[in-house]
C-alpha cells in the first residue's frame, strides 16, 4: 500500500529518471557492457537508489559504473595474459549488479522507510559505491600499473592477478575513486570535512576487506567474487554507520 501510494505521486521528472534508466539499460545491452538480466537488475537497483538517494545516489551509480566500465575494458589485452585462460569479463552479470550496487539499493529502500534518517542512508550509499569503486580500480588498474605485488596476509611477494593480492599502486588507485564518489557526495550535499573522510575512509577499508576475503576465501573457493564484493560494500556502509 505504501509503496503503491509513492508511485501514485510520481513527478515528471522521476518518470524522466526512470525513462533514462531504462534508455541506459538499452544502452548498455547494445554495447555489451550489461547482460539483459543484469540490464533489468540495474534498472530496478537503480530506481531504488533514486527513490531513496535521489540524484546524488544517481551521481554515485553513474560515476561507479563509468569507472568500473573505463578500467575493466582498458588495456584489456594485458589483463588477459596476467589471468591466464581465464575469462576476462568486460560485460557485465546480474549477480555482478547486485554484488556492487545490492548495499546501496537497500540503503535507497530504508531512506524511504526512514525519512527522518535520510542524511545517514545517503552517507551508506555513498560508501558503499566508495568501495565497489575503490575495489575495481584497484584491482583493474592496479593489475596494469603495479609493480611489486604481495599477499595481504603475509605481505611475501605473489603473483599479481590472484585473490587477496594487493600492490601500493593498486591501493593508492582505490583511494583515488573513493576519493571521487566523496566528491560528489559533497558537491551535493555541502563540502563538509566529516563525511568526505568517512566515505574516503570506508571505502578503503572495504577494498582492503575484499583483499582479506579473497585471500582467506574465495582463493579456496569458499566464496565466490560476488559474494565477496556484496561483503566489501556491506562492510564499508557499516564502518560507515559507526564512524557517523
Amino acid at each position: 500500500m505504501y509503496f503503491g501510494l509513492q508511485i501514485a505521486k510520481m513527478r515528471a521528472s522521476d518518470l524522466i529518471v526512470i525513462l533514462l534508466l531504462l534508455a541506459g539499460a538499452a544502452a548498455s545491452i547494445y554495447w555489451k557492457k550489461l547482460t539483459p538480466a543484469a540490464a533489468i537488475t540495474g534498472v530496478i537497483t537503480g530506481s531504488a537508489i533514486y527513490a531513496g538517494g535521489g540524484y546524488p545516489g544517481l551521481l554515485f551509480l553513474a560515476l561507479f559504473f563509468i569507472l568500473g566500465t573505463a578500467a575493466t575494458s582498458w588495456r584489456k589485452q594485458d589483463k588477459l595474459l596476467v589471468r591466464g585462460t581465464a575469462a576476462h569479463e568486460t560485460t557485465r552479470r546480474a549477480g555482478q549488479v547486485i554484488a556492487n550496487a545490492g548495499v546501496a539499493a537497500i540503503a535507497g529502500l530504508l531512506a524511504i522507510l526512514l525519512p527522518a534518517d535520510k542524511p545517514l542512508f545517503l552517507l551508506l550509499m555513498a560508501a558503499s559505491f566508495s568501495s565497489a569503486t575503490a575495489d575495481t580500480l584497484a584491482s583493474e588498474l592496479g593489475m596494469v600499473y603495479g609493480r611489486r605485488f604481495y599477499h595481504l596476509l603475509t605481505l611475501k611477494p605473489d603473483q599479481r592477478g590472484l585473490d587477496g593480492v594487493v600492490s601500493i599502486e593498486g591501493l593508492l588507485l582505490g583511494i583515488a575513486g573513493s576519493t571521487l564518489i566523496a566528491a560528489a557526495y559533497a558537491g551535493t550535499t555541502g563540502w563538509n570535512i566529516r563525511p568526505i573522510a568517512i566515505i574516503i575512509l570506508a571505502g578503503t577499508a572495504g577494498n582492503l576487506i575484499d583483499s582479506l576475503l579473497g585471500a582467506l576465501f574465495e582463493r579456496k573457493g569458499l566464496l565466490t567474487n560476488d559474494t565477496v564484493n556484496f561483503l566489501n560494500t556491506l562492510a564499508a556502509a557499516l564502518i560507515a554507520a559507526v564512524l557517523y
